[in-house]
């Protein structure tokens, strides 16, 4: 019989956030963080944030500067829907829409796949409402259709627009890497089929830092601006990128899947964390406790940081940042 050897300590990611209810602890979050102070230096580390780490949706702010150097000309409500994740709230899914016919582009156009609302209380509506799945409703259904309309807009095939050798996708390839710093380590699938680019989390938080404080007019801070400008469009109403931008002027924000985060202050401070288990619920405590050591202050902060445990229909305990 072979035996495994138990991992090394230094192994083990250390505990981001810790579960506890009823008074007692009865889980925890491990992960990696990094905070950038303004001049882009690190300000604290915590794990490896040196290591690559597929960053999913926080890609999208690339993802988006890359179709404007593409030559779309995307503007407002437009743009920040193209680097979105948006909720599927009645108003992101008619701006999809106008977006599609305004390109002259269908739905059955979308490559990604058909999905419900991200946002639970919209999903619940829209199922009560007889509704199924549809492309439109997928929350990256907006840079599609923007990555679609770039493609056509060059003459570049628009039936292969996923594909990792596109010209498109090479060009977000290049966007990322500028921005980050440093080279792609891997470049996998993501969830809507999009081509996915590892980079580390000390290279996310350069990134956002980045695309703040890019010259006005460059396609990094339109996108940046244009998030800042329409919070909802890229998030939602219920969202706590939402509010961050709406509260904090100036910063930029944008969460990932498997519970990756990433902001930036219009002063060039920053922050990436990813929980290594991908549990979404530990996203507000970590940001909450990672906003604070950056020094800001503000009421959002406090309600980004909430996240109770329930036991009988009542609060019992909490998910908590444990650094």
């Amino acid at each position: 019989m072979t035996s495994t050897a138990p991992a090394s300590p230094a192994a083990i990611p250390p505990v981001l956030a810790e579960v506890v209810r009823s008074g007692f602890v009865e889980g925890h979050h491990r992960g990696s963080l990094v905070l950038l102070a303004a001049d882009g230096s690190v300000d604290l580390a915590i794990g490896d944030p040196a290591a690559p780490v597929y960053p999913r949706s926080s890609n999208k702010p690339m993802q988006a500067a890359a179709i404007l150097r593409a030559g779309l000309d995307l503007a407002g409500e437009r743009l920040a829907l193209t680097a979105a994740s948006h909720s599927g709230e009645p108003f992101h899914l008619d701006l999809v829409r106008k977006m599609l016919a305004q390109h002259g582009l269908s739905e059955s156009d979308l490559q990604c796949p058909p999905d419900l609302p991200l946002d639970a209380v919209e999903a619940e509506a829209y199922l009560a409402a007889g509704q199924v799945r549809e492309r439109v409703t997928m929350n990256c259904s907006g840079k599609h259709t923007s990555m679609i309309a770039a493609c056509a807009h060059n003459g570049w095939p628009t039936e292969s627009y996923l594909a990792a050798d596109h010209p498109l996708q090479l060009l977000v390839r290049e966007v990322v890497e500028e921005a980050a710093g440093e080279r792609v380590a891997s470049v996998g699938t993501d969830g809507c089929g999009a081509p996915l680019m590892a980079i580390s989390l000390v290279g996310l938080a350069r990134a956002f830092r980045h695309f703040v404080l890019a010259p006005e007019g460059t396609a990094e801070r339109r996108v940046a601006d244009a998030m800042r400008a329409h919070p909802e469009f890229v998030a939602g109403t219920r969202r706590p990128d939402t509010w961050l931008m709406r509260e904090v002027p100036g910063s930029l924000s944008k969460m990932g899947a498997e519970a990756v985060q990433a902001v930036a202050l219009p002063d060039g401070r920053a922050l990436a964390f990813k929980v290594d288990d991908g549990s979404t619920r530990a996203l507000g405590p970590v940001l909450a406790r990672s906003l604070r050591m950056l020094g800001v202050d503000a009421p959002v902060v406090d309600r980004i940081g909430r996240s109770p445990l329930l036991g009988g229909g009542v609060e019992v305990g909490e998910i908590r940042a444990a650094f």
